[in-house]
C-alpha cells in the first residue's frame, strides 16, 4: 500500500542567538516546524503566512519568505502518511511569537536541547538541520 501526501507548507524560524523554533499541536506530543495546510487558491507562501499569523502571531508577507525548496518525510502525527513540505525560511524575535489556535506549546531550541525532545521526521530529517546549516 502506497502512503497517502499531506502537502503543507512549513518554516524554519531562526532567532539571532540560532535558536530553532518548533510548535506542538494540541492533543499530540510531537514538535514540528510552523506551518499548516492550503486553502484553496493559496500559494505556499500565501499559506505559510497565513499560517504564521493564525499559529504563532507572526505577520510576514509572502514575498518575504525565503524558499528552500520541497521535502518529504513521514508524517508525525498522521501513520501512514508522507508530509510534503514547501520550506521558508525566516528570522524572528523570540518575543515576537506565542502560542495561539491549534497551538499549545512552542518553543525555541538548540541542537543540544532538540536532542531530548520528541520531534517530527521532516524537522530532524531536514528542517533543523537547515536552521543550524549542518
Amino acid at each position: 500500500m502506497t502512503a497517502r501526501h499531506i502537502v503543507v507548507s512549513a518554516a524554519v524560524i531562526t532567532d539571532a542567538a540560532g535558536r530553532a523554533l518548533v510548535v506542538r499541536k494540541r492533543g499530540t506530543t510531537v514538535f514540528m516546524n510552523p506551518g499548516g495546510k492550503p486553502e484553496p487558491g493559496e500559494s505556499a507562501a500565501e499559506t505559510l503566512a497565513r499560517e504564521l499569523v493564525e499559529e504563532i502571531g507572526l505577520e510576514v508577507a509572502p514575498d518575504a519568505l525565503h524558499p528552500l525548496g520541497s521535502f518529504e518525510a513521514d508524517a508525525a502525527n498522521e501513520p501512514g502518511h508522507r508530509v510534503v513540505a514547501e520550506v521558508f525560511r525566516i528570522a524572528a524575535e523570540a518575543d515576537a511569537v506565542s502560542a495561539r489556535a491549534e497551538i499549545a506549546e512552542l518553543r525555541w531550541i538548540t541542537p543540544a536541547e532538540a536532542a531530548s525532545l520528541a520531534l517530527a521526521p521532516l524537522s530532524t530529517e531536514f528542517l533543523l538541520p537547515i536552521a543550524w546549516g549542518s
